[in-house]
């Protein structure tokens, strides 16, 4: 399996704040659970965290484990200059293999996430956003990003977080909770999946996780209109953490072609990822 969305070094400042993970830690959970490569994503932004795990640590420990841990680049957009700090990191790290997350207090299709996007896309990298009630801003249906699809065909979308999966469903209200009410069909992001070959998602956090289980039947069309764009995901964060998206890639009922995809086959693809 490929873990496309985790995290180490998320530290607070605050005392009693939940403490982060090492790259050793980490690498000891993939190897409890049977996870082969984790992508591991920086955090540079003030909306999430009081202290900041940034792309030179991610890719620090991803050279002390190059056979397990795949870094990705993350700019908060509106630092100056931050098309050439990406294009520094992919042309000096052969490692890197993608944006993300991005996350920040700006709306989807802010001119100043455009500049990340286009360079992104020059560069073949695909893109994490996080889409909550602090970033990623967006209307009911997600217009802002569907433009942005459409704007910017040669880079790959991953949608993350409440705000993404909550769209799932056509009743959706814009709210960024856990809603366990079924699923009414023709949410935007089925349809954005279906639609846009370079909309991906992954399942990770709470927000994959209550997406994919609070609606089984739902969750079995789901699966077979877009099997292979979903990406295995879990947004581990702290030693103890459950993984509920193990058991789920492991029991969820579908095919073994549709399984593999998910589990690391969508992910081998999407981030150029090679044995």
């Amino acid at each position: 399996m490929i873990d496309t969305h985790t995290h180490i070094h998320y530290d607070g400042r605050i005392p009693g704040e939940r403490v982060g993970i090492t790259a050793e830690q980490l690498v000891d959970t993939m190897n409890r659970h049977g996870i082969d490569r984790s992508v591991v994503l920086p955090i540079e932004s003030p909306e999430v965290v009081t202290s900041i795990c940034t792309t030179e640590m991610v890719i620090e420990a991803a050279y002390r484990f190059p056979e397990r841990l795949v870094p990705l680049i993350q700019v908060d957009p509106r630092m100056p200059r931050a098309d050439r700090v990406i294009r520094h990191f992919a042309a000096n790290y052969d490692l890197v293999r993608g944006f993300g997350e991005l996350v920040d207090g700006l709306s989807i299709d802010d001119e100043r996430r455009q500049v990340i996007y286009r360079t992104c896309a020059d560069l073949g990298l695909p893109l994490i956003f996080y889409g909550s009630s602090y970033s990623s801003f967006d209307d009911v249906g997600l217009p802002r990003l569907e433009s942005m699809l459409r704007e910017y065909p040669d880079l790959t979308f991953i949608g993350h977080g409440p705000r993404w999966w909550n769209a799932i469903s056509a009743d959706d209200d814009g709210s960024c909770g856990y809603p366990d009410t079924p699923v009414v069909e023709g949410g935007a992001a089925d349809r954005l999946l279906q639609e846009y070959d370079n909309m991906c998602a992954d399942i990770s956090a709470g927000s994959g996780y209550n997406a994919m289980t609070r609606d089984a039947e739902f969750t079995q069309g789901f699966i077979d209109r877009n099997w292979r764009k979903i990406m295995f995901a879990t947004d581990y964060l702290y030693v103890g953490q459950e993984l509920r998206q193990i058991d789920w890639i492991r029991e969820t009922p579908m095919t073994d072609e549709q399984r593999e995809a998910i589990a690391e086959g969508n992910a081998r693809r999407v981030f150029n990822i090679e044995d």
